[in-house]
């Protein structure tokens, strides 16, 4: 993508995801029950999920209306092209519904299949995190990178517990053991594209979370690498946009994660 490219695609989704949060925002603790439905065991929607998409993709469209979208809410698109935009409107959305604080708008883009772009916001703390695939991540106007931690003993990792797929509750018991008992600490906030952000700019180490999908990964993921570290499924291959398995942290502790956690999932998931 040529610098120009970057930078309308970077303003759109920067412009998308923070129309989105606004409209999260004013709603926060005003979302009735009659708006709220359950798509599964503890994954729920609401019309506010379904309103904040909307917002993202007329943004996008006007603006690149010949590109794919992929979102939570309403599916993949069957526009042809070299683009597609992968969103999570509200990542966290039992969190909103609690207000327990922690809860994001997610936004990635994708050229050819490979992630270019991404941008999580967190809209109760205006924090904007973004990032341009060979040219960095920030935190609003900062630079951001991945802490330098060698040793996992001395790391603190976020995970998040496999709600979708509670019927593999064993296993994630087996991996949540073997790296609780090497690092200093575990934290699960339940919002995976905010804890890639975390990731990324040091305030955890490290994450991994099973049953995922690839809007709650891509955004994140693509920050992680442009901070310095790696993303690999469970197997260290890359197919954790597809498989739902994630590992992210830098080089070092990544491979530390990996190792543990290949023999518990030799398939990668």
């Amino acid at each position: 993508m040529s610098r120009s490219e970057v930078a309308a695609c970077r303003a759109v989704a920067v412009d998308a995801a923070q129309a989105a949060g606004r409209l999260l925002m004013r709603s926060l603790g005003r979302v009735r029950r009659a708006q709220v439905a359950q798509k599964g065991v503890g994954d729920y929607v609401t019309a506010l999920d379904h309103a904040a998409e909307r917002a993202i993709i007329r943004i996008i469209h006007r603006r690149f209306p010949s590109h794919g979208i992929r979102a939570e809410e309403s599916g993949r698109s069957r526009r042809a092209g070299a683009y597609e935009w992968i969103i999570d409107p509200l990542d966290g959305t039992t969190n909103y519904l609690h207000q327990f604080p922690a809860f994001c708008v997610s936004i990635a883009l994708a050229r050819e299949g490979r992630l270019v772009l991404g941008v999580v916001f967190d809209p109760l703390r205006d924090e904007l995190f973004h990032g341009v695939r060979g040219r960095g991540a920030w935190r609003n106007r900062r630079p951001i990178r991945m802490p330098t931690s060698r040793r996992l003993s001395e790391c603190l990792i976020a995970t998040g517990f496999p709600f979708r797929i509670r019927g593999r509750l064993d296993v994630y018991l087996r991996s949540f053991r073997a790296i609780f008992l090497r690092c200093s600490g575990i934290r699960r906030a339940g919002s995976a594209a905010l804890d890639l952000a975390y990731a990324a700019c040091g305030r955890v180490d490290g994450f991994w979370e099973m049953g995922l999908s690839a809007w709650d990964m891509a955004a994140g993921a693509l920050l992680v690498e442009e901070a310095g570290g790696r993303v690999s499924d469970f197997a260290g291959g890359d197919s954790y946009l597809t498989r739902g398995s994630i590992v992210a942290a830098t080089p070092a502790i990544h491979a530390q994660l990996v190792r543990l956690l290949k023999p518990i999932f030799p398939a990668g998931r």
